[in-house]
């Protein structure tokens, strides 16, 4: 059998690239709410940004986490 193709490199930084697609839609998701609220209401805009912060950390943290789960992988 012949091969015709070979993968070279780690297929952990496939792995993180699709996993870096949710958070980047969670975040999108995060600051398109803030922008609805306040536009709807924007006396409350400083209440509901301390909640844009939150949301934002929580969030990213699951892209952090995804970075330093393939490093631990690659060994």
């Amino acid at each position: 059998m012949t091969v015709l193709a070979e993968i070279g490199g780690s297929v952990n930084t496939i792995g993180y690239g699709l996993a870096a697609i949710g958070p980047g839609i969670g975040v999108a998701l995060v600051f398109a709410a803030y922008i609805q609220s306040s536009a709807r209401q924007p006396e409350s805009a400083g209440y509901n940004r301390t909640w844009l912060i939150l949301g934002f950390a929580l969030v990213e943290a699951l892209a952090l986490f995804g970075l330093v789960l393939a490093f631990a992988v690659q060994g």
